[in-house]
């Protein structure tokens, strides 16, 4: 593409082939490519530049915190990206996805809250809450 600077991310360090099921907690650098499953949270660094990507036949059941994720597959728990997420169209999340830039292909599924979280910037989110706690009225639930 013009006037891109090559994505680093996209190299796969790491490879979960298809007939490969990973029970228990996955933390990586650099690039993981999932095929199979995962039984346990995927993350890394999130001050790093990793990325994990997600084949259309895999599934992670359980939360990801990577800084670059791309899904084309099944996540079912919360999806952390502090740089980017890239949903395909056959991506389905069951949880939360938290992100700071956000790609969706049509057909992309989620069953949960998007949640924009920008670099550098106390979210939305967190805002909101402390402004209703400051507002609720005492002696109500």
């Amino acid at each position: 593409m013009l006037g891109r600077k090559k994505n680093r991310q996209n190299v796969a360090n790491t490879i979960v082939g298809t007939e490969t099921r990973v029970n228990g907690d996955l933390h990586f650098a650099g690039g993981l490519h999932i095929d199979g499953m995962v039984h346990g949270n995927v993350s890394a660094d999130p001050d790093s530049e990793s990325s994990v990507s997600l084949a259309e036949a895999a599934t992670i059941d359980g939360g990801v915190t990577v800084p670059y994720v791309l899904l084309d597959g099944i996540v079912k728990g919360d999806v952390f990206a502090n740089k980017r997420v890239i949903l395909g169209s056959t991506a389905r999340v069951i949880g939360n996805v938290y992100y700071n830039l956000i790609e969706m292909a049509i057909g992309a599924e989620i069953n949960g809250k998007l949640v924009h979280q920008p670099e550098g910037k106390v979210p939305l989110v967190a805002q909101t809450s402390r402004l209703d706690e400051t507002v609720a009225m005492p002696g109500k639930a």
